[in-house]
């Protein structure tokens, strides 16, 4: 585990951005700019079809990490580019969102903090898949992630498009089905 203060820090902008990577932006396009961040990836690889559109993803990890510990993964479908992000609990970078850390912390503390900030900021909360708080609105979907004896959050960020109606839309299945 990435210990807090050795921790990339990032901001999230909903809709828009995570860090660097833009929604949007191509396979090459993401790793050109995660590269500049001190982040490498393998190549992008197939995770398969949804309608007429291919989907791949990419894993990248801190340079000089071993190939399994990755950091952040992104999802890309066909002409729409990135859509979908997925933040480690464990080696990703802290994301943080109007001053509430995201990334690495008890589940229970961040849904009190974003049911807090919804309420002071009329917007719309909801339950997700997964028993978590997260918001269709601001694009974040957090997701327990093992730590051992304990977990710890993992969020995945979406944007709906063309393709996807919706934020749970534009997650993968196989993002759905992991780190449970």
């Amino acid at each position: 585990m990435v210990a807090e203060s050795d921790r990339t820090q990032w901001n999230y902008a909903p809709l828009e951005r995570v860090g660097p990577l833009i929604f949007g932006m191509s396979v090459q396009e993401a790793s050109i700019a995660m590269e500049a961040c001190g982040f490498t990836s393998d190549a992008a690889s197939d995770v398969g079809k949804f309608g007429p559109f291919g989907h791949l993803r990419t894993r990248f990890r801190a340079a000089g990490a071993p190939f399994y510990r990755n950091a952040v993964t992104a999802y890309y479908v066909g002409p729409m580019g990135l859509t979908c992000i997925a933040v480690d609990a464990l080696t990703g970078p802290q994301v943080t969102f109007d001053g509430i850390r995201l990334i690495g912390r008890p589940p229970s503390e961040l849904s009190a903090e974003l049911t807090a900030y919804a309420e002071k900021t009329g917007r719309d909360i909801e339950i997700t898949k997964g028993g978590d708080i997260g918001s269709q609105e601001l694009g974040m979907n957090p997701r327990a992630q093992r730590a051992g004896d304990v977990v710890l959050t993992r969020l995945v960020f979406g944007r709906p498009n063309d393709w996807a109606n919706t934020m749970f839309d534009c997650i993968p299945a196989d993002e759905m089905l992991s780190h449970y």
